[in-house]
């Protein structure tokens, strides 16, 4: 590599490249030091965390002080120069890689020692490390071919991390799914970087809005829809998604669904703003696979009994969300409306900013859970706040959060979005995305069902397996990350203005026009009245908790036998369900959810003991692609049959292919 000097290597990059190289680097000591338990995750952790400040530290400082810098990288390859570079698009999505790769990190260290798990332990860490750096690469990279390579990096990467326990065959199932399904995505990649490279003459990143929407401009954004929404999980791509995401060690998942997921994001956007007037049913279908994505998504959720393909599931309802706001956000650049076209971008990556808080916060707290009663089933736990009231408070956090509920930070980035709407629905013509308003706000109902049947099932009632009646809290290791992304998750709920001033550089950078002075979103006086409400709200929610609790220290304590009312003998099994609790939900989405129900069999007049299976199936990976895939099965084993290594049978084949030739042709 040659050709580099001090104006084309400043001090952000250099930081952010050091710290790439740490990520990449930190898993290496685990595997020399096995007859060291401990010493190398302990080192990955701490380098971790020392990368994380210092990527953390510029991707910040590049966001306030913009200041558009690159790295040529000229090492005479066919392909070209490879350029690393950190704008402020780039700047933004580095923050979700650098701060969930240092909780997931610390976490590490308590949910999966290294004195308890000697054989995976070093694996574990090194492609840890391996994912983290990647995304940063992807990140910086501004040619095609480098781009590629960091993308299966990171592909490959999470493959060997969610496949972590593959003594289990709906691990092994999970991970040959992804595999499958990111590489179905990447070939559409590479399709989409020759069909670029056929149209600019090079495979450097044209700049935002440098090209033409003509030519071979919608077979581009088509190719990074599907092969970027494969990764991001939009519906009808994400199939692969929930079980990935469930079947994966907890902080494994915590960095899937927290980071990873929003490279696929990043490919969207830097892929659909490099035109400069793209046509309208661009952004009416990024804004229709944002709803329907969401409004599923969560419904799919809903209907989980699986503790984490439920947060996986929620986390395609947040994708949904995320897509929306974009497609709002092009929309209003279309339409001339600056304040929806600002509005909607800065709502969606808000949303990105907040998902990548409360979704790690919801998976290291479902891998407290799984560490305290060793199931994944919500229907076996019960009773846990009792037992885990650390994890039951954090996580009570990141289920409020997720629901957009104030004065969290779920509900900014979607209030974002609904000012967007409103704004264009006072001024437009045509305001079609006032129609949005609704969906949005049945999302976040849908998303307040599921979370509560979550977190009630859970956590509250009582013990419903021995598991859940001795479970335990977590330890500091783990509490640690899950306080941080707590802690975020209520500051930028009630003081976002910080955060949206973090957001601004990067939405600002993809408009057509010049950026407002001093920060036109944080400085909205609706946002003022919203960090007023927050803090007002949590501050009578912890005054109304704290004359709850001196009344209920005052009171006297007696006990008695209760009431009754069919509850003399409480049981765990006369308690709710999940299954019982979504049900309405899951029959008015029946056509979508199909859950897979088998029904007591009762008959005459004292029946028997029956039972009811209830069972949620992947509708379009288990009833379309799976039957797909067995009618290919089943035509190549018949054409695998006509192979049998026996000349004498393919001259027969040649005979008869020929007189069948003859006749034709007669």
């Amino acid at each position: 590599m040659t050709g580099f000097g001090p104006d084309e290597f400043p001090l952000a990059i250099a930081l952010i490249g050091c710290a790439t190289a740490l990520l990449a680097l930190s898993g290496i000591p685990g595997l020399f030091l096995r007859h060291r338990p401990g010493w190398g995750q302990n080192f990955a952790a701490a380098a971790t965390v020392v990368a994380a400040l210092a990527g953390l530290s510029s991707a910040v400082s590049l966001l306030l002080f913009p200041d558009p810098s690159s790295w040529l990288l000229d090492w005479n390859l066919p392909f070209g120069d490879c350029e690393v570079a950190v704008d402020a698009l780039s700047a933004l999505f580095l923050i979700p890689v650098f701060l969930v790769s240092a909780c997931a990190a610390v976490y590490a260290i308590g949910y999966h020692p290294a004195r308890e798990h000697r054989d995976t332990e070093p694996g574990m860490t090194f492609f840890t490390g391996i994912l983290a750096a990647a995304m940063v690469l992807l990140l910086m990279a501004r040619n095609g071919v480098l781009f590629i390579m960091a993308w299966e990096a990171m592909a490959l990467s999470a493959w060997f991390l969610l496949t972590t326990d593959r003594g289990k065959p709906e691990v092994q199932r999970a991970g040959t799914v992804y595999l499958f399904a990111t590489h179905i995505g990447t070939m559409a990649l590479f399709v989409l970087f020759a069909v670029l490279r056929t149209e600019t003459g090079t495979f450097g990143f044209p700049g935002i809005r440098a090209l033409a929407s003509t030519g071979p401009a919608t077979a581009i954004f088509l190719l990074a829809l599907f092969g970027f929404g494969a990764k991001a999980g939009l519906m009808p791509l994400h199939t692969w998604l929930p079980a990935a995401h469930a079947n994966a060690p907890s902080h494994v998942s915590a960095l899937l669904s927290g980071v990873m997921l929003k490279m696929g994001i990043y490919g969207i956007v830097r892929v659909a703003f490099l035109f400069q007037a793209p046509p309208a049913w661009w952004d009416i279908l990024l804004v229709v696979m944002g709803a329907m994505t969401a409004v599923l998504g969560i419904a799919f959720a809903t209907s989980q009994r699986d503790l984490k393909r439920m947060l996986a599931c929620s986390s395609i309802e947040n994708i949904g969300i995320i897509t929306l706001g974009l497609g709002l956000g092009m929309a209003g650049i279309r339409r001339g409306n600056t304040t929806l076209a600002l509005l909607g971008v800065a709502g969606a990556f808000l949303h990105v900013l907040n998902h990548s808080l409360f979704k790690p916060l919801l998976f290291l707290g479902s891998g407290a859970l799984i560490h305290a009663t060793g199931t994944r089933e919500i229907d076996r736990m019960g009773g846990l706040a009792k037992r885990m009231p650390t994890t039951a408070l954090l996580f009570l956090v990141g289920s409020a959060a997720i629901c957009g509920l104030p004065p969290l930070n779920g509900f900014v980035g979607e209030f974002l979005i609904y000012l967007g709407i409103f704004s264009d629905a006072r001024g437009a013509a045509a305001p079609w995305p006032a129609l949005l308003a609704p969906v949005l706000a049945l999302v976040g109902g849908i998303a307040a069902i599921g979370f509560v049947k979550l977190y009630g099932i859970a956590f509250l009632g009582n013990p419903r397996s021995p598991e859940a009646a001795t479970g335990h809290e977590a330890g500091k290791a783990m509490l640690l990350p899950m306080a941080l992304l707590a802690i975020l998750c209520c500051v930028v709920g009630v003081v976002p203005q910080p955060i949206i001033r973090l957001v601004e550089p990067a939405a600002s950078s993809l408009m057509p026009w010049p950026p407002a002075p001093g920060g036109a979103i944080a400085t909205l006086p609706s946002i003022g009245w919203l960090s007023v409400a927050s803090g007002g709200l949590l501050a009578l929610a912890a005054l109304i908790a704290l004359l709850f609790r001196r009344r209920l220290a005052a009171a006297p304590s007696a006990v008695a036998p209760t009431w009754g009312c069919g509850y003399l003998a409480p049981s765990p099994r006369v308690q709710y369900t999940g299954t019982s609790f979504s049900e309405l939900l899951v029959n008015l989405f029946e056509g979508a959810v199909r859950p897979d129900r088998t029904p007591p069999i009762l008959s005459g007049l004292a029946a028997g003991a029956s039972r009811f299976r209830f069972a949620p199936t992947e509708t379009i990976l288990d009833r379309l692609l799976f039957p797909a895939f067995s009618v290919a099965a089943g035509v190549f084993a018949f054409i695998h049959r006509l192979q049998h290594g026996q000349m004498h049978i393919y001259m027969l084949y040649i005979f008869v292919t020929l007189f069948l030739l003859m006749i034709w042709a007669h």
